[in-house]
């Protein structure tokens, strides 16, 4: 009975030890893990809290750090909400200019990326945070810092341009057919939600189109999508 009331208490004791088990490197370790994890997590809520919160000192000081920061990925949009929740269907495509071996060049059909990624998510439940998001922020940068003439404003729209194009690039392929990509073109298609069955309310469900200009591929441009 001696010997059984020993071998428990030792067993506990080696339960309960927890950290004071671990030798000084591993502690070193894990306590080097926990302050990065808050130090990451602080930063993130602090960022954020600042683009959301009321325009202060802070937030105009530092305004360009915190826009590098949240945009595009911690945006935080409240369309989904009332009063003015989002009512319209908006798909991104694209189409490519090939260039033949005999220098003549030839334009694919349009390739609905949206739906490209609607397949992907469908059915999946754990979708990824690219299938869901990546595109999709990507539209709304470029229409939020562009106006109705497409021009761009300051250095963000020109950046916006820079990542829809490299980000089309990649989805379309830097060839097809064994013909090089030298220009792409994209387009949104948005359509209104029609109203269920029961309202009187009258929506025009016919698909609006926004026509960008082709985008020639630079250099720069197939080296990003190469390195991916």
């Amino acid at each position: 009975m001696e010997r059984d009331g020993r071998e428990h208490t030792g067993g506990d004791a080696g339960q309960d030890a927890g950290l004071e088990g671990l030798s000084v490197p591993s502690r070193i370790v894990v306590a080097g893990g926990v302050a990065l994890v808050g130090l990451a997590a602080a930063i993130h809520l602090t960022m954020v809290f600042l683009h959301v919160a009321p325009s202060n000192t802070v937030s105009k000081q530092h305004a360009a750090a915190i826009d590098d920061y949240v945009y595009p990925e911690f945006e935080q949009n409240w369309k989904f909400f009332a009063p003015n929740p989002l009512q319209q269907n908006v798909a991104v495509q694209a189409r490519a200019e090939l260039r033949g071996a005999d220098g003549r060049t030839s334009v694919t059909p349009w390739t609905d990326l949206s739906a490209r990624d609607g397949a992907g998510i469908l059915h999946n439940p754990f979708p990824s945070h690219t299938q869901q998001n990546e595109l999709r922020r990507a539209w709304d940068f470029y229409t939020s810092t562009h106006d109705a003439r497409e021009q761009p404003a300051g250095l963000r729209g020109r950046l916006s341009e820079q990542y829809v194009r490299r980000l089309v690039f990649s989805r379309l392929g830097a060839a097809q057919n064994g013909h090089p990509v030298d220009r792409i073109q994209v387009r949104s298609m948005t359509t209104a939600i029609a109203p269920p069955p029961w309202s009187d309310e009258k929506v025009d469900t016919k698909p609006v189109y926004r026509m960008l200009d082709w985008w020639p591929v630079t250099t720069a441009d197939r080296a990003e999508v190469t390195t991916r």
